[in-house]
């Protein structure tokens, strides 16, 4: 049974592809919404991580298929946890990675605690209801300019605790060892594999 990532985002897809073969050595096929012709938006609708990565993995899985989704994002302690669910979109409609890091950069302007995490929380669901939920988290803290090119997103602002260098510093190797995505995914695959078997 195919497992599908409720995204169209290919940067997600590939880290996903990734990090599983490192843990594993084997190959995870994941399909996206556009692969199996899936034309809407998802309307993320719910008041958490947990609750949002539900929903969208929900929607393949009404369709037959063994759903994937994550819902992730950036909580910084003195914005009382925002951006949090609304990270993509912290900027308004015309939201984009450069417009949301300059308005982080603005709110935090002056602020002396700059501790942040990010936060991942994948869901899978099967055709029958099935759910398995689990959460990763990366601490680190906000700095003051963009370091690095790398990455996407808040990357180039976002220090890591255990290395003391930005998410953009670093290479997708570096990042996918320690990233909130890569502890979530470190908690899922052994899950993961279970929940898929009991489809074959």
């Amino acid at each position: 049974m195919k497992v599908v990532l409720a995204s169209r985002n290919k940067n997600k897809i590939k880290e996903i592809k990734d990090i599983y073969r490192a843990v594993t050595g084997k190959e995870l096929d994941i399909l996206s919404l556009d692969d199996i012709g899936y034309e809407g938006e998802i309307e993320e609708n719910g008041s958490s991580f947990e609750e949002n990565s539900r929903i969208k993995a929900t929607v393949p899985a009404l369709l037959g298929y063994i759903g994937l989704a994550d819902d992730s994002g950036l909580m910084v302690n003195a914005l009382g946890g925002a951006p949090g669910i609304y990270s993509a979109r912290y900027s308004g409609e015309d939201a984009n990675y450069e417009r949301n890091n300059d308005k982080l950069l603005a709110e935090l302007d002056g602020i002396e605690d700059r501790s942040a995490k990010f936060v991942c929380v994948f869901c899978v669901a099967g055709p029958d209801g099935k759910v398995l939920t689990v959460r990763g988290e990366c601490h680190g803290t906000i700095a003051k300019e963009r370091k690095g090119s790398g990455g996407f997103g808040y990357d180039p602002l976002f220090i890591c605790e255990d290395l003391g260098k930005s998410f953009g510093e670093l290479s997708s190797e570096e990042k996918n060892k320690i990233s909130h995505r890569a502890v979530a995914l470190d908690k899922l695959i052994p899950q993961l594999s279970e929940f898929l078997s009991s489809y074959n």
